[in-house]
């Protein structure tokens, strides 16, 4: 059953309960339920656990020969992300080490927080595996008493909008905030009846589960295209790919070519109009497109050199091309401007197609090439030179149809891909709403 909004009772005479004590979305059984009751954090902990709610300063005891290839499994601030444990990053302990800071031990199921960072106080729940961890120097543990509380209905609580802009006006520091173990445990919050705090529970986790579905889609998506780019591209010291089309098969086999021969360099200047407003482009890194920027007067432009984007060509980021800044543009840059910085090539005629172009650099090969084509250290100083981008080499299709086939077919998983982006983005754009309606408004409770 869905929760819904007090004042929507087809119950005659059902007095509305007062804002701020309730919150907006109630699911029908708990409308004469009464209040929610403030307590503190500290208070939702098991207190039969001596270190149910405890920071860990198990880094800060970290000497290099507690590191080990595996075994006991510290779980670093970067492992804590909004809402979610992310597994990405991992680092080992020997089990002596781990034996020797009980305090530190966490296990399946427990919630932790991170005490400084951004955002700061976000928790993850620690995943229902059979392992033991370790907590890092900026973890807290916490351990929810059971009897009294849904564990998932404080975690879901401690991620709430609410709840955090609370720890961000509570904790110290400017660009990187901290909050310290006493003042989180002194936070106040806002719980009803254990039995209405497990129904909240299962709602949002049914959400989390959607979630969590819809992003391995998303994975197993990624996965596949990046097994076919390698098997639609030849690997190094080949002249034919993997996977060919069946139309193509007996055709030539591939070449190598410079860039030179393939693309043509196009600029069109822009006469600024010192009273006209314009929009840029930009371009992201590892292959994730072209943004646009906000709209920006010809004053603001200055002598600033800038050029009309070109429709349907090859765009490259010449500050991170060795980070794989490369694009296509397409009518929905018509009429925005680029800095020097974004040079735009065309095909040229029956040569090959930039989308191809886009995908070939893409590759781990073409991003080795970019990075030749950038001489310089790192970051900022690797700039692409436009001579040696053009005097690039590499192999290819001969017919212009067969790279289009290929590019066409990477476009398309693109599409789902983002397709499947969007899914997920629509979804948690959902739970941030149903979350700020599920939990009253604890700011105008502490009024």
């Amino acid at each position: 059953m869905k929760p819904i909004h007090p004042t929507n009772s087809p119950s005659e005479g059902r007095q509305v309960q007062p804002d701020g004590v309730v919150p907006k979305l109630r699911f029908p059984e708990f409308w004469d339920m009464g209040e929610w009751e403030e307590i503190k954090l500290i208070d939702v902990t098991d207190k039969k656990i001596k270190w149910s709610f405890i920071g860990g300063p198990f880094g800060s005891n970290l000497k290099s020969s507690d590191y080990a290839t595996n075994g006991i499994r510290i779980i670093q601030l970067q492992n804590i992300g909004d809402a979610e444990f992310i597994d990405d990053y991992k680092v080992f302990t020997t089990e002596q080490k781990a034996n020797e800071l009980l305090s530190c031990n966490i296990y399946p199921g427990d919630i932790i927080l991170s005490k400084m960072g951004d955002p700061v106080g976000r928790a993850c729940l620690i995943p229902n595996k059979n392992a033991r961890y370790v907590m890092c120097s900026d973890g807290i543990r916490l351990v929810v008493d059971k009897q009294r509380f849904s564990k998932y209905f404080i975690y879901s609580l401690i991620n709430s909008v609410r709840f955090r802009d609370l720890v961000e006006k509570t904790a110290t520091g400017s660009t990187r905030k901290r909050i310290g173990l006493d003042d989180l445990k002194n936070l106040p919050m806002l719980v009803p009846k254990l039995e209405e705090q497990q129904k909240i529970a299962d709602c949002l986790s049914s959400l989390d589960d959607r979630l969590t579905a819809e992003t391995q889609k998303l994975g197993t998506l990624k996965v596949h295209k990046k097994g076919l780019m390698q098997q639609l591209f030849p690997v190094e010291g080949e002249t034919l790919p993997k996977l060919r089309f069946p139309e193509f098969c007996d055709t030539e086999e591939w070449e190598k070519q410079k860039v030179s021969s393939l693309l043509k360099r196009v600029s069109n200047p822009v006469n600024v109009d010192l009273d006209e407003m314009y929009r840029q482009i930009g371009i992201r890194s590892h292959g994730k497109g072209i943004f646009h920027k906000e709209l920006v007067s010809g004053r603001e432009l200055g002598n600033k050199r800038v050029f009309w984007v070109e429709e349907d060509a090859f765009v490259v980021n010449i500050v991170f091309a060795w980070e794989q800044a490369v694009a296509n543009t397409s009518t929905t840059e018509k009429g925005m401007i680029a800095s020097h910085r974004f040079p735009m090539y065309k095909a040229k005629a029956n040569k090959s197609d930039v989308s191809y172009i886009k995908y070939f650099f893409l590759t781990n090969k073409g991003k080795s090439l970019l990075g030749i084509a950038s001489p310089g250290g790192a970051g900022r100083n690797k700039t692409l030179g436009q001579k040696e981008f053009e005097n690039l080499e590499f192999i290819l299709p001969e017919k212009v149809e067969e790279q289009t086939k290929i590019a066409k077919c990477l476009l398309s998983l693109d599409e789902l891909i983002t397709a499947q982006t969007q899914k997920i983005d629509t979804l948690k754009v959902h739970k941030k709403g149903l979350m700020q309606q599920l939990f009253p408004v604890l700011d105008e409770v502490m009024g």
